[in-house]
């Protein structure tokens, strides 16, 4: 189930190197600005699906997908969130 994830993650780094016209992915890369209207938007949604009971799902997706993209525009490495939650555990 979680090689989705780690699929997006690759997948993400690897539009590094397109061009933002051809990748929306690139351009939220490049455009922080961009990148954090489009988090807050989508964890709006998210909220308001789960209120409403209603598209939770998809919205939910769409709130891991730009924080992924967002945590790699600023070079926080998922490994290393992922090691700081495992240290957490208890």
């Amino acid at each position: 189930m979680f090689e989705n994830l780690e699929q997006l993650i690759k997948i993400i780094r690897k539009r590094k190197n397109f061009s933002p016209d051809k990748s929306y992915t690139n351009k939220l890369l490049n455009d922080k600005s961009l990148n954090v209207a489009k988090i807050r938007e989508e964890i709006g949604e998210l909220f308001e699906a789960v209120e409403q009971d209603s598209n939770q799902i998809h919205e939910a997706a769409d709130v891991i997908y730009h924080l992924m993209v967002y945590l790699e525009a600023n070079n926080i490495k998922v490994e290393d969130v992922m090691s700081e939650l495992q240290k957490r555990q208890k």
